[in-house]
């Protein structure tokens, strides 16, 4: 099996090579990664200027990009075969509800399954990547799983790791996401000329995390396993949007 992996912290993350590792008894693996942290940076792509490839003493392929930038790169440009699956991560910290819109973790993944490609974003839920082991042991396990046991079509999932030592994982389910309410409001500063700059706020807190979702499930201690899509359709209000467009 051959095997891409990206991530959006950064070649010299933790979890990346943590990912890598899991990956390398499974198959051929290619780690292409962003130069810089590119956290929050979603599915962007960047055209106003062109990109570098370079290659780091571990093996590891980085590009001075997003992650979107760097599996777009290795799919239409750098491989000489297509991978058979795509896994992102292990994020250094939680992706799940609306996280998922910003995140550059979750949209490495969605630029391979955009192409066809099965692929898997992987996050550890508290900051620091502590008991990075035990996320990097489920990413391998859910992988050896779609390898004995192939889903026929191809699947984006979303798997948030809880921050808990291997014993105190209760187990691993198939979750929705849930919903925060709003960021916090944006951290207004002063530079040293005296000119104001900003900082995004923090995520707001769990909105609906009730049974069934990410939120609910990890906060339970099982993995959350969330299969995502990219059809941004909101069906329900089609009808009433085409009878608001005649009428």
């Amino acid at each position: 099996m051959r095997i891409l992996v990206s991530n959006d912290d950064g070649y010299l993350a933790p979890g990346l090579a943590a990912l890598a590792d899991a990956m390398r008894p499974l198959g051929e693996i290619t780690v292409v990664a962003p130069e810089q942290n590119s956290s929050g940076a979603s599915n962007s792509l960047t055209l106003h200027r062109p990109l570098t490839i370079s290659r780091a003493e571990n093996g590891f392929t980085f590009i001075n990009g997003t992650p979107s930038d760097c599996v777009h790169i290795a799919l239409t440009g750098l491989l000489d075969q297509m991978p058979d699956l795509i896994v992102s991560g292990i994020n250094n910290g939680q992706n799940m509800g609306d996280d998922t819109v910003y995140s550059g973790t979750v949209a490495a993944a969605m630029e391979g399954y955009l192409f066809g490609i099965p692929a898997i974003a992987f996050s550890l839920l508290d900051r620091g990547f502590e008991h990075l082991d035990v996320a990097a042991d489920v990413a391998r396990k859910l992988v050896e799983r779609y390898i004995s046991k192939p889903i026929p079509k191809p699947f984006l999932l979303n798997v948030n790791v809880p921050s808990l030592p291997r014993e105190q994982i209760k187990g691993i389910v198939g979750t929705r996401l849930g919903k925060r309410h709003p960021s916090e409001p944006v951290v207004r500063m002063m530079n040293p000329r005296g000119e104001p700059i900003y900082w995004i706020g923090a995520a707001g807190p769990a909105r609906e995390g009730g049974p069934g979702t990410d939120f609910h499930a990890t906060a339970a201690g099982y993995v959350s396993v969330t299969p995502l899509q990219i059809d941004l359709t909101h069906n329900e209000q089609l009808q009433g949007v085409s009878d608001w467009l005649t009428h």
